[in-house]
């Protein structure tokens, strides 16, 4: 993430500077163009497509309770895009009044300055999803019933929070993209936040699509922590270098998090659904349970663990101060620690 630097020189109407200096208040009005045509009738059909989840089903329960559940649609493009709006303005408000000051008085240098608002955004970020994903794995009980995350596939309805939860972390996600461009991002970076950004895209809209939703926040919730560790950590060693316990901590639990996500996806995926009775491919139900996309999923683990494996033995070498690839999802847990600096 580049430097943003104010300057009091007005640039010219829907120039470039114009337009990162002012992207959230530009940003902002379209957001609210949405919520002022929920005021009138003639556009509150319209609005409503954006502003609120979509396909609702109701199911009764008996005669006196009915329960509200959710499917996943065509429409649902529509919601992401206007909380993709929401992210860019909350991202804009935590960056100038929170990070900015820090900043300001911290002295930062150009790089660790970049570094800083990084992991403050994306700890924001981890700490709001990571609160809220939790919540609904102890609401819907499937901490404490594993075999819920197979058992009645395909999950075609999901309850109001969990399908908000994968609106709002798609919308993020997407919102990263112009966040490129607002914040000046260096063009070497780029490639390397492509690819950040659309890993997660594939796999959380993967989950929502292909009815793994259970799974898949399962997932999101562990992985979040690990990284909530990992930026934290990072903000700490910014305000005092000697304070390096959380990497070392933080590159325990990622090993761990990294096994138990295997662990978890080979039991849903390669037992759990590969013993179902709903076996076959079926659009109109949701069912996807075919193996072929089983196969797939698998290669991906298989994948990981030995990216797992290798970072395990990096740490045997961490007195030669062996490097990884990346700063995000493929580099060891040394590498990130030493890019923090």
């Amino acid at each position: 993430m580049g430097i943003r630097k104010k300057t009091n020189k007005n640039p010219p109407v829907l120039s470039h500077e114009f337009v990162i200096q002012n992207h959230a208040d530009i940003v902002s009005c379209v957001a609210m163009v949405f919520l002022l045509g929920l005021m009138f009738e003639v556009t509150s059909k319209f609005a409503v497509l954006f502003i609120t989840v979509q396909y609702n089903v109701t199911i009764s329960t008996n005669e006196e309770t009915a329960v509200n559940h959710f499917h996943h649609g065509i429409k649902d493009l529509a919601t992401i895009f206007f909380y993709m709006l929401v992210a860019i303005i909350m991202h804009a408000i935590i960056q100038e009044y929170v990070l900015d000051k820090i900043n300001r008085k911290k002295h930062f240098s150009k790089t660790k300055h970049s570094k800083f608002n990084e992991s403050g955004q994306l700890s924001a970020f981890y700490l709001f999803s990571f609160g809220w994903g939790a919540s609904i794995l102890l609401s819907e009980n499937f901490l404490s019933n594993p075999v819920s995350l197979w058992e009645g596939y395909p999950h075609t309805l999901m309850p109001f929070q969990m399908k908000f939860y994968y609106i709002c972390q798609l919308g993020y996600w997407l919102h990263a993209l112009p966040e490129l461009y607002f914040q000046k991002t260096k063009k070497e970076d780029i490639p390397r936040q492509l690819v950040y950004i659309f890993l997660y895209l594939v796999h959380i809209a993967g989950a929502y699509i292909l009815n793994l939703n259970r799974l898949g926040l399962v997932l999101l919730v562990l992985h979040y922590f690990i990284e909530l560790l990992f930026h934290v950590s990072r903000l700490v060693y910014f305000s005092n270098e000697n304070r390096q316990m959380g990497f070392t901590i933080w590159a325990v639990l990622f090993v761990l998090g990294r096994l138990l996500t295997l662990s978890l996806s080979v039991l849903t995926v390669g037992f759990g659904l590969a013993t179902a009775e709903n076996q076959g491919f079926d659009l109109a139900a949701g069912n996807f349970n075919i193996l072929f996309v089983r196969n797939e999923h698998a290669q991906a683990q298989t994948l990981k663990k030995k990216q797992v494996s290798s970072k395990s033995k990096s740490k045997k070498d961490k007195a030669n101060g062996v490097n990884g690839v990346n700063s995000h999802g493929a580099d060891s847990p040394r590498a990130r620690k030493e890019k923090s600096s």
